[in-house]
């Protein structure tokens, strides 16, 4: 019998199939798996429209068996079956697909799934097969064929026999080398594991007859030693009606958490579950779910984000990236679309307009869940918040605040009204007729910026404060720079804008007339500071330390603890308290004892810099230095 040439195109195609388009070999499976289910489908459709076809969907299933001894894997289905010119036609030339064809030709019913449609899937069958054999026979048809292959050189068709319609595809599966292990194909545990994978919500049963161990009768009882046997067991290997395609009435509580543990190997309940069915531009079921608690590898590099996505009931990419924004990458879960675009492995996406318009789609979804759970479920948002606030602000500061507008409604704060969260709604809302901005500050922890001393004055003119103690937010809040026409404002900032102008002026003069003591101090610090200058902010504390321009000294902080040799300043400023006794002690000393001046300028710099948990230069120096001045 003479083999038959596959056309020259069809062969470097072949060649690139088998060696290149699939990444992991195991899907060669899922390729057949959702083949034979296409000529279940075809069969069931036909049964639809000619009474003559006696095809109950009760009926209709995928069968695997394996003989070790031949090396042999077989996939048996009873669907329509296929006749010598379409043997010929779909598999003697690769990128002829028939499902697709059969679907154009037909309009089908909406319960009828047609998963293969690019004509190439079948041929990844020889990643880990050195030989092809298909045996078919058309409903309908006396006659069947067997179509043979070893892979790119060609291929054989011959008639043969079949007692029923359907398709068999027998697998002589590859010989072991030092590099691939290909008995693992062999053994029915992994069968089962890639059936569980990639194709357990095929929506006809697939059975293999398992091989099991049970206690022998009548051993293990009566001071008899156990002993066991093996017998074998036909087993459905796959669960068939997925939950994500269940109505919500159909699904309890309990279903949806047992699955997400089940499935995301959780051991705590998700938060909250979203469960959807889209239907328009995009045609799709989504199960999402938001953790409860941040997975272990959250902040690290080894957390890859991503949905699970199939194409009817089939997994095409274990994590597809592309369905989430990364401020969103805590979400868990799946979505399974009948019209997304595939290219020739159901591995590859296109990233075409269709997955573009899905990832919107559940973009929004997310963000309304959030939405509604802040305006309804206060405590539970907060609990999230505490979770994953962190990634949200991330998010902010991201792509120069390409998603502030997206995300600034979902940001908390501790605030200094009543110690709680405050969203930034909620503090405009508060804010006081006359107060220009929204005042944050910033540090390591609440208790440590509420007793910053640039914080007094805000408090005295009654004005909230929004305590800001991740190393993201003052970064963040410099992308979203206002929020409802309001600017924020640090508190360590310039201008305040909080005194009078009749304040002004009084500040003005006492600058003009100790104008050279400042001048003094600023040569005395050098380059440590920017200015020295009457503080505007502070009513009891003697000195603080305030910045000038976009770093703050919390950002020089954030950014020179990061791992690399750039270190940044900011342009720090030393204010000194005009009504603290400290102040009248400098004049003095300016006219008396400027050499002494120059110890209380270094001191009270130091003491200013500890205050905001800045590294000083000499822990020793410093100590020293208090001692000799509490002893002159």
């Amino acid at each position: 019998m003479a083999t038959k040439q596959f056309k020259a195109e069809s062969k470097r195609l072949l060649d690139l199939m088998i060696n290149s388009i699939y990444t992991h070999r195991e899907i060669f499976l899922r390729e057949l798996i959702s083949n034979a289910s296409d000529a279940l489908d075809k069969l069931y459709f036909r049964s639809l429209t000619d009474d003559s076809v006696a095809a109950s969907r009760e009926d209709l299933k995928i069968e695997l068996s394996v003989d070790k001894e031949k090396r042999t894997l077989t996939v048996t289905d009873n669907g329509l079956g296929m006749t010598k010119d379409e043997l010929e036609n779909n598999l003697g030339t690769i990128a002829k697909s028939g499902s697709l064809n059969f679907k154009k030709e037909n309009e089908l019913k909406e319960d009828v799934d047609i998963i293969g449609q690019f004509g190439v899937g079948f041929y990844s069958a020889f990643m880990v097969s050195e030989r092809v054999t298909v045996i078919s026979r058309a409903f309908g048809e006396k006659e069947a064929w067997k179509w043979e292959s070893e892979g790119a050189e060609g291929y054989t068709i011959e008639p043969c026999d079949k007692a029923s319609w359907g398709t068999q595809i027998i697998l002589t599966i590859k010989q072991n080398t030092e590099e691939d292990n290909y008995d693992e194909f062999l053994e029915q545990y992994r069968i089962q594991s890639i059936i569980k994978k990639y194709s357990d919500y095929i929506r006809y049963p697939i059975t293999m007859e398992m091989e099991k161990e049970r206690l022998k009768e009548g051993t293990g009882v009566d001071g008899k030693d156990p002993e066991y046997e093996k017998y074998t067991e036909v087993e459905t290997l796959n669960s068939m009606v997925p939950i994500w395609r269940k109505s919500k009435d159909e699904v309890t509580d309990e279903d949806y958490n047992n699955f997400y543990k089940e499935k995301y190997y959780d051991f705590t309940d998700p938060l909250k579950v979203i469960h959807s069915k889209t239907e328009g531009a995009a045609t799709y079921n989504a199960l999402l779910f938001i953790p409860s608690k941040t997975p272990y590898n959250f902040y690290s590099k080894e957390y890859e984000k991503g949905l699970q996505l199939y194409a009817n009931g089939v997994l095409i990419m274990d994590k597809c990236a592309d369905l989430l924004p990364d401020y969103f990458s805590f979400v868990k879960g799946l979505v399974d679309s009948e019209d997304l675009s595939l290219n020739i492995s159901r591995e590859m996406l296109q990233h075409d307009r269709q997955l573009k318009i899905i990832a919107k789609s559940i973009e929004k979804k997310i963000k309304n869940e959030l939405t509604k759970m802040l305006k309804n479920e206060r405590e539970t948002y907060e609990g999230f918040f505490k979770t994953f606030g962190l990634q949200l602000k991330f998010g902010v500061y991201n792509n120069y605040g390409a998603n502030k507008d997206q995300l600034k409604d979902l940001l908390l704060f501790t605030s200094s009204f009543e110690d709680k969260y405050a969203t930034l709604a909620e503090y405009v809302s508060r804010m006081k007729e006359e107060q220009k901005y929204i005042y944050y500050a910033s540090g390591p922890s609440v208790s440590r910026i509420e007793h910053l001393p640039q914080a007094e004055l805000v408090k005295d003119k009654g004005y909230e404060i929004l305590y800001f103690t991740d190393d993201v937010d003052e970064f963040a809040i410099q992308m979203l720079m206002e929020y409802d026409g309001k600017q924020f404002k640090s508190i360590s900032s310039g201008d305040l804008g909080l005194e009078t102008e009749e304040e002004k002026q009084q500040l003005d003069k006492q600058t003009e007339e100790n104008k050279g003591l400042f001048d003094f101090m600023k040569e005395t610090l050098g380059d440590k500071v920017k200015g020295v200058r009457l503080s505007k902010r502070l009513k009891t504390h003697p000195v603080c330390l305030t910045s000038e321009g976009a770093l703050s000294i919390e950002m020089e902080k954030v950014l020179n603890a990061m791992p690399n040799d750039q270190k940044v300043e900011a342009n720090k400023m030393l204010e000194i308290n005009a009504s603290h006794p400290i102040f009248e002690k400098l004049t003095k000393l300016y006219d008396s004892d400027q050499e002494k001046l120059k110890e209380y300028c270094d001191m009270l710099y130091t003491q200013a810099m500890l205050i905001e948990g800045m590294p000083i230069e000499d822990p020793v120096a410093f100590s020293n230095q208090v001692c000799r001045l509490m002893v002159d």
